[in-house]
């Protein structure tokens, strides 16, 4: 007698006979509320809601043709095997010309290590210099996976407070203050997501300055650096005495509209660099060939695309900025690098994350509660202007329509 079609089915993925056993540093680890935001807009989009989606950190841009035009001509060329860990060295190289003259420092191809997308330089460089009870200081709010990652290792999360009265620039005497004997990182990140606080170049020479001669290593997460709108970029890896100790992050996921080719970089001391690169070998084997290719031909191409974004998210800002500022219980400072803002929402007397969600679920505005970057992100929220003008003004009215029916 043949088994019925229920007799040959598969067995529940969960089994109460054998619960999963989860190792202890599974508890500890975070995660990044934008996606799951996004998640949840799209469920809502599903039942015919129309969502304006504020809540994404990626540009809404295509990438520019000449940068697809070299991976597509890659694939077809055969570059679709393995590559070194730490990256291509035609890629390594233009990264070395690019970071030696943005930063006005002479780098070199062994000084760059090639990974896919942003965020494992966050974790291999704390998994690598990062034990139980060492600390690491981390702004807050700040990228959630930096507290995330810290805690997984098992070290010490120690927050510093990002101000919305100092433009959400670090105090650096409370900086100095936080660094103890077990300090063995400081994160900086400079145009900072989800402030959009970028640090003078008085701010980096204040922070190696608080440093002195300790053995503390700075991870400068510069992911946006591309994207100021008033001021300039400066880099600690720019103070020629503070170099041994930068760990400089970058990549090509917000300047050239590149979040979905998973490319990004770190630039540091060959030393580490080696073990970054044996951590790359241990987790990822390498980057994708053809994605590298394309990373060349975005440092060494047309430019152009890069002026025109920052400049059309500099009109967003401001169209975000200004009409929030006129929306009863917000407030917003006008922020000069990324492509967020980070309105105060105290004085609607509502807490960050209901508010969030009532914007997303009742007026079909999709963005982030300030806490979702940290503690200290309580009575804000986060829009991302990586939308159109069009869709900024939608959202802006139905902000006002909420507000009104419910302040």
């Amino acid at each position: 007698m043949k088994p019925s079609a229920a007799q040959i089915a598969s067995p529940s993925i969960t089994s109460p006979q054998f619960p999963l056993r989860l190792a202890e540093r599974m508890r500890r680890l975070g995660t990044e509320t934008a996606f799951e935001v996004m998640v949840r807009a799209r469920a809502l989009e599903a039942k015919c809601r129309d969502i304006i989606h504020l809540e994404i950190g990626e540009p809404d841009f295509d990438t520019p043709e000449h940068i697809v035009n070299a991976g597509a001509d890659a694939l077809r060329k055969g570059w679709t095997h393995y590559g070194p860990s730490a990256g291509l060295p035609v890629l390594r190289e233009a990264i070395a010309e690019y970071v030696s003259l943005s930063r006005n420092v002479q780098v070199t191809p062994e000084e760059v290590v090639v990974v896919p997308g942003g965020k494992p330089i966050i974790f291999f460089s704390i998994l690598a210099l990062v034990e139980a009870e060492y600390e690491v200081i981390y702004p807050n709010p700040g990228f959630p996976i930096y507290e995330s990652m810290i805690d997984f290792v098992g070290g010490r999360a120690v927050p510093i407070q990002l101000r919305e009265e100092r433009s959400f620039r670090l105090d650096v005497n409370e900086l100095a203050e936080k660094i103890t004997d077990r300090t063995r990182l400081i994160i900086l990140n400079s145009p900072a997501n989800p402030t959009g606080g970028v640090l003078t170049e008085q701010d980096v020479r204040d922070v190696v300055t608080a440093i002195g001669d300790r053995n503390i290593m700075v991870l400068s997460d510069e992911i946006y650096s591309r994207l100021i709108f008033e001021g300039s970029h400066f880099s600690p890896l720019s103070v020629p005495d503070f170099r041994s100790r930068t760990i400089l992050l970058d990549g090509f996921s917000k300047t050239y509209a590149m979040t979905g080719w998973r490319l990004g970089y770190g630039v540091m001391r060959t030393d580490l660099a080696a073990q970054i690169a044996r951590l790359m070998t241990n987790s990822n084997s390498c980057t994708a060939s053809f994605t590298q290719l394309a990373g060349v031909e975005a440092l060494r191409g047309d430019q152009s695309s890069v002026v025109r974004m920052c400049d059309e998210f500099k009109r967003r800002r401001d169209l975000m900025v200004n009409g929030l500022n006129e929306i009863k219980g917000f407030s917003c400072v006008r922020p000069p690098g990324a492509f967020y803002v980070f309105p105060n929402i105290q004085n609607t007397r509502w807490k960050s994350q209901d508010l969030a969600n009532a914007l997303l679920e009742e007026a079909g505005v999709a963005c982030l509660s300030g806490t979702a970057f940290g503690s200290f992100g309580e009575g804000y929220i986060r829009f991302s202007v990586a939308n159109s003008m069009e869709n900024i003004e939608k959202a802006l009215e139905r902000i006002e329509q909420w507000v009104n029916k419910h302040l």
